[in-house]
């Protein structure tokens, strides 16, 4: 995940970032380009893709071997990849910071759905992960929440998907 520690140094890592790349002219999810990943599209990474093994965190069912949380982390974040990675090789998706989904927050529809998109629209986008500062039941794979995506914390944070 990628958390501004200085607005400075982000403002150049995305500057050359976005240099390098065709210019999106719309936020479809479908064009070629980076964007936030849905709900859907986070939790799948998150419990491992394919090869899932049902942990209750990313990786693991010990959270002090994938995740940075209230119970070890005094607070704070840390560089991503110092715990291990879950299933498909993926670091700290569980706890280190909160991350944006594109999806914004909603009631499931269903029980059951293939890469459903969240509503378009609503009063707030949706969280994942949980963060340094929560409790670990905040970091499971299934915790849900969201904030106004205005709000600003050290704890928030975000992982890009790209369209190919």
């Amino acid at each position: 995940p990628y958390y501004i520690i200085r607005e400075r140094e982000a403002t150049g890592f995305w500057k050359s970032l976005i240099d390098s790349t065709e210019i999106v002219i719309e936020c479809s999810g479908n064009s070629n380009g980076y964007r936030l990943p849905t709900e859907a599209e986070w939790e799948y990474a998150a419990r491992g893709g394919n090869r899932s093994k049902n942990y209750i965190y990313s990786g693991s069912n010990n959270i002090d071997k994938v995740a940075w949380y209230g119970g070890n982390s005094g607070g704070k974040t840390y560089a991503v990849g110092l715990k291990q990675p879950n299933e498909i090789g993926i670091y700290d998706m569980s706890g280190n910071v909160w991350e944006w989904c594109w999806d914004c927050k909603g009631n499931y529809t269903s029980p059951r759905q293939t890469n459903p998109k969240g509503p378009s629209s609503g009063i707030g986008r949706v969280l994942r992960g949980g963060s340094c500062r929560n409790y670990a039941r905040y970091c499971r794979v299934a915790n849900r929440d969201y904030s106004m995506p205005d709000y600003r914390h050290s704890y928030y944070g975000f992982r890009i998907a790209r369209n190919k």
